[in-house]
C-alpha cells in the first residue's frame, strides 16, 4: 500500500496539498476493490467497465460534476465484499448451485463492514451495500423498494448487469449489446430503476457504450486468450515485445503491434506461478483518482458521510 502511494505522488501532475491528501484517501480505497479483480481471471476491466458505464449514466441523468465521480467511484468499488468470497466460488467455471449463490449474495454486506471507519466510506457505501437491491424488492440485501434505493445504486446497479451480460464467462460467452440492451429494456420498473433505463437505452442504441464494451480502458480492448475467451488485459503502459500470461490457463503470449495497437499472439509457453502472479494497474487507478479529484474537493469527499445499515457494523 505504501509503495502504491508514493507511486501516486511520483507520477501524477503536481497538485495542491488538499487534492494530494484526496488521492491518497481514494487510492486506498481503488487498491482495496482492485484486490478483488486480481483473483478473478475472467473480469479483467470489470472495475473499470462498470466505473465507466456509471460515469457516461449519471452524465446523461443530468448529475452534477461532483455526483458524476461519487457514482463512478462507487462503480469502481461496488464489488468490495467479494474479497470475502473464496476461490472456489469466485472462480468456479460453471454456473453456481444455489449453497454457492448465497454465499455471493452475501458480498454486499461484507463489502459495508470492509470500509467501516475508512474516513471516506460515504462516498461509495449506499454503492457497494445495495448495487443488487430492485425496484420491485427482490434484491438483496435488504429488499428494498423503489426510491428506497439510492440514486447511486440504482446506477450502479444496472450498469453492473449490463456488463455481466456483454461479458463471457467459461461457460458462456457475452451477449451483444442489442441482446443486453433488450433484457434491460423487459426489466424496466421491477430490476431496474425506468428513467435510468431510458437513459442507459438511448446511450447504447446512439454506440456510446461501444468503447467500453470488452474493454479494459480507454481504447484498450480485451485480448483473445483460444482456451479462455476475451480474459488478457493489456494495460496502457505496455509495449510491444512484453509477455503476458492468461490467469486462468496460465497460457503466455508476446504483445506485438497491430495496426489498432497491441496485439497477444501466443507463445505455446505457459507461465510459472510467478509470472502468474497479478500486477496491480497503477496507471489505471491513478487516472479514476484524478478524474475523481478534479470533480470533487477534499472536503466534500469527508462531508459524504453515510451511515451503515443495521447489522452490517463489525
Amino acid at each position: 500500500m505504501l509503495s502504491f502511494l508514493s507511486g501516486w505522488r511520483k507520477h501524477a501532475l503536481p497538485v495542491p496539498d488538499e487534492q494530494e491528501a484526496a488521492g491518497a484517501l481514494v487510492s486506498s480505497l481503488l487498491l482495496m476493490a482492485w484486490f478483488v479483480e486480481a483473483r478473478d481471471p475472467y473480469t479483467g476491466g470489470h472495475l473499470w467497465r462498470v466505473s465507466r458505464y456509471s460515469r457516461l449514466l449519471a452524465e446523461a441523468a443530468g448529475l452534477t460534476a461532483a455526483d458524476v465521480a461519487r457514482v463512478s467511484l462507487g462503480g469502481f468499488l461496488h464489488d468490495l465484499g467479494k474479497i470475502g468470497i473464496t476461490d472456489a466460488v469466485l472462480r468456479k467455471t460453471s454456473s453456481l448451485d444455489e449453497q454457492e449463490y448465497a454465499l455471493i449474495r452475501t458480498h454486499p454486506e461484507m463489502g459495508a463492514r470492509m470500509l467501516a471507519g475508512h474516513p471516506m466510506a460515504g462516498l461509495v457505501l449506499e454503492a457497494v451495500y445495495n448495487h443488487h437491491e430492485r425496484p420491485d424488492g427482490k434484491g438483496y440485501p435488504r429488499g428494498l423498494r423503489g426510491p428506497e434505493i439510492s440514486l447511486d445504486a440504482r446506477i450502479v446497479g444496472l450498469c453492473d448487469a449490463f456488463d455481466a451480460m456483454t461479458s463471457s464467462r467459461p461457460y458462456r460467452a457475452g451477449m451483444s449489446r442489442g441482446q443486453a440492451l433488450a433484457i434491460i429494456q423487459s426489466q424496466s420498473g421491477s430490476q431496474f430503476d425506468p428513467a435510468l433505463c431510458e437513459h442507459f437505452l438511448l446511450l447504447g442504441r446512439q454506440g456510446v457504450l461501444d468503447h467500453v464494451i470488452a474493454h479494459s480502458d480507454e481504447g484498450i480492448p480485451l485480448q483473445h486468450c483460444p482456451m479462455c475467451g476475451p480474459t488478457l488485459v493489456v494495460r496502457r503502459e505496455q509495449q510491444a515485445g512484453e509477455a503476458i500470461f492468461c490467469r486462468n490457463c496460465g497460457g503466455g503470449f508476446i504483445l506485438e503491434q497491430g495496426k489498432a495497437g497491441l496485439l497477444a499472439k501466443p507463445t505455446g509457453e505457459v507461465g510459472d506461478p510467478r509470472a502468474l502472479q497479478p500486477e496491480a494497474d497503477h496507471g489505471l487507478i491513478r487516472r479514476v483518482i484524478a478524474e475523481a479529484v478534479a470533480s470533487m474537493p477534499l472536503q466534500q469527499m469527508l462531508n459524504s458521510t453515510a451511515t451503515l445499515p443495521a447489522g452490517t457494523a463489525p
